[in-house]
């Protein structure tokens, strides 16, 4: 229980530091009155639709909720998984909006900074950032240290039990995830995409020009998608990778102890609190790193990104050190193992990252191919964006790939093969180790985009927006290797969900005297499942589609959206008089009611499909086909995320590079083009793509919590 003790302490720790960051952030300089009036209009506006959103996703906890409740009833799970369900939703959504609370404090705080410099403009922004981490991963780890204390309090409960109840809890934080990153990427790329099409490119008026009624909606969506929906998002990946991780651990060291009786019950322990103990050496790794990010006053670019690389990397190594010592205090040298298996995912994670990053960053050739390709007109920039996002799946495919099967392999050298799929789950969690400060240099992205449109719409001095703009286009890297973060360890955490939901129904056979038969049919089903079966065959194929299907509908939705905002604001124009000569004052908030109300109903059917594929195929196919459908989702998912979140990258950073003199610069027929790319890739990088990596996870989980109610009522 020590290691449980010393996790627990870990995420404190990271709770109070996120008090001091606050208490530093309402410190700075909230600017003049102009600024200080914008930020209340975008905080009003990011709050009425959490609002909204949180009141939608309540009413589906509480039907959930009760449907965990009548299962218990039943006897099909534990009656404290729907508690753990309801409980990790709820802190989903509180990571959410604590997020969104400090990043609508720090953007026109950081506006203000850039008036002095740039490395006070980063600081403000990454601090506010370092805010949105550090809170996911405190109330992450916290809530995991606190169920599992509790839960080991009950004598009565096994620690496989236990393992089933975590794992319940990364299904309620996951529902929340998807609902807040499918909403709230709706919302904030209808809002740009209307914005930039009416106002950029018909208008010919400047970036977040006050003229334009659909800036304030865009800076809302700043805040309700790229940060409160990407904070439940890594939330629900940091808890799902520790707890998938820990049931493997569970199964790993029992079967284990199964071999060798003489393994003691308090080591069986320690392959379960593991995870734990090396979530929380993370949080401190990521604390200190922290600390480096700094950025002389004439630094460039690639300065600034050397910055935020010196924190990512230097919490990366500690990690490493650090968790070298854990594995050899807890464990001894004979169960190196584990650490190598750890050292696989946070390379991996390094790998996919870095990768992002040059197939993304104006700074390198790829992006800056792109962008060469508009002179020749919007279509050969579009596909020349497509053919990058396509190329840029290979780095990532084989970094995920070598580190499943190096961490499977040094996993099995610790204390026999029974250990290789545990390590598998320790890669996840190497991988996001490091979320603390990973996530803080992804989240000081939308802060530093806020600002720059505040440095427009306030018409602060050129070399404010300059610096701002700066900031903007490294968040943009930096928000395209969080993603590729995020992707990686979803792969790696749903193929342990996927690795759970197969061990449970082999316990589930154990139960059942080696087998157990469909109600209806009389089919008798007996693990392992084989390509032979049509059934898995099926399930492989209708799992490859659900990524694209899902994509389909969440672009729709933002096609849709934006093409309201768009009608909306040519009407304003229109009917407005004076508005194009800035005498008159555009109506903001009728766009932000447009973006909520819309994202609110688009995002109900992509939210319903993740649920309820599972539940389908295994109660009408059974759960062989569902093994199929889960690796299949798994698969094409993991590529169409990467290839999406790269390719809108690469379009966003390819307009940005124009705009800062190439090809033309601004105004020019190339920018033109860019400004088309741009908005292709909006919905790529923003709603879409960052949305798959909860769905494949989802659905595993979904999958593993009611396998025993499939496995009763399916009707194949």
């Amino acid at each position: 229980m020590d290691l449980a003790y010393f996790a627990t302490a870990a995420a404190v720790i990271a709770l109070l530091y996120v008090v001091v960051l606050v208490l530093k952030v309402l410190k700075s300089d909230e600017g003049d009155q102009k600024i200080r009036d914008l930020v209340a209009n975008i905080h009003e506006g990011a709050v009425a639709f959490l609002r909204r959103q949180y009141l939608m996703v309540a009413a589906f906890l509480v039907v959930v909720f009760a449907l965990l409740l009548a299962m218990a009833g039943a006897g099909l799970i534990n009656i404290f998984s729907p508690f753990a369900f309801l409980t990790a939703g709820i802190l989903s959504g509180v990571a959410g909006y604590v997020g969104m609370e400090i990043a609508t404090v720090s953007n026109g705080r950081t506006t203000q900074a850039a008036r002095t410099g740039l490395n006070a403009a980063l600081r403000v922004a990454f601090d506010g950032g370092s805010v949105m981490g550090m809170s996911v991963v405190g109330f992450g780890l916290l809530y995991i240290c606190v169920w599992f204390l509790a839960l080991a309090s009950f004598t009565t409960l096994d620690l496989r039990t236990i393992a089933e109840v975590l794992v319940t809890s990364a299904m309620g934080a996951s529902s929340v995830a998807l609902f807040a990153r499918v909403g709230g990427g709706i919302f904030t790329k209808a809002a740009d995409v209307g914005a930039d099409l009416a106002g950029k490119v018909e208008a010919g008026i400047p970036e977040d020009d006050p003229r334009n009624p659909a800036v304030i909606a865009d800076n809302v969506g700043d805040n309700v998608g790229d940060v409160a929906g990407m904070g439940a998002d890594l939330f629900e990946s940091y808890v799902g990778s520790i707890v998938s991780s820990m049931a493997l651990g569970v199964s790993a060291f029992l079967g284990a102890q199964a071999l060798d009786p003489t393994l003691s019950d308090a080591f069986v322990l320690k392959g379960t609190v593991f995870p734990m103990l090396l979530a929380g050496v993370g949080i401190l790794a990521s604390i200190f790193g922290g600390f480096l990010v700094q950025a002389n006053e004439d630094a460039d670019q690639e300065a600034l990104l050397q910055a935020l690389r010196r924190g990512v990397f230097t919490a990366a190594a500690l990690v490493a050190v650090m968790s070298l010592m854990a594995v050899l205090l807890v464990y001894g040298a004979g169960y190196w193992g584990l650490f190598m298996a750890l050292l696989s995912g946070l390379a991996a994670g390094i790998v996919i990252g870095t990768s992002s990053e040059y197939y993304t960053s104006a700074g390198y050739k790829p992006t800056q191919t792109v962008s060469e390709s508009s002179l020749t007109g919007s279509a050969t920039l579009i596909i020349s964006g497509m053919a990058l996002g396509m190329r840029s799946t290979a780095i990532p495919v084989f970094a995920v790939g070598l580190g499943i099967i190096l961490s499977y392999v040094f996993g099995s050298t610790a204390g026999g093969v029974e250990f290789g799929l545990y390590g598998i789950g320790l890669a996840a969690v190497g991988m996001l180790s490091t979320l603390g400060v990973t996530l803080a240099s992804d989240a000081y992205g939308p802060i530093a985009d806020n600002a720059g449109g505040l440095a427009e719409m306030s018409h602060q001095a050129s070399e404010v927006r300059d610096r701002t703009d700066a900031l903007d286009s490294l968040g943009n890297t930096n928000a395209a290797t969080g993603k590729g973060f995020a992707i990686g360890s979803a792969a790696l955490t749903a193929l342990a969900l996927i690795t759970n939901y197969n061990d449970k129904i082999g316990n589930l056979l154990e139960s059942a005297g080696g087998h157990f038969t469909a109600l209806i049919s009389g089919r008798i089903i007996s693990p392992p499942f084989e390509l032979s079966d049509p059934y898995v065959l099926v399930g492989m194929f209708v799992g490859g589609m659900l990524p694209f299907m899902f994509s389909a509908l969440t672009m729709s939705s933002v096609g849709r959206a934006g093409g309201q905002i768009v009608d909306e604001v040519r009407r304003q124009f229109k009917e407005i008089p004076g508005l194009m000569e800035g005498t008159a004052k555009p109506d903001y908030t009728r766009c932000v009611d447009i973006s909520t109300r819309t994202a609110h109903h688009e995002m109900i059917i992509p939210a319903v499909l993740a649920l309820v594929s599972p539940l389908l195929m295994g109660v009408l196919f059974g759960v062989g086909a569902l093994l199929g459908l889960l690796v299949g989702s798994l698969v094409s998912g993991f590529l169409l995320a990467i290839f999406m979140a790269n390719s809108g990258g690469s379009w966003d950073n390819a307009k940005k590079y124009i705009e800062e003199g190439a090809h033309g610069g601004k105004g020019s027929d190339a920018h033109k083009a860019a400004v088309v790319g741009d908005t292709v890739g909006d919905p790529f990088k923003d709603t879409s793509g960052p949305s798959i990596n909860i769905l494949i996870k989802l659905m595993s989980v979904v999958s593993l919590v009611f396998v025993a109610f499939i496995v009763r009522f399916t009707l194949f």
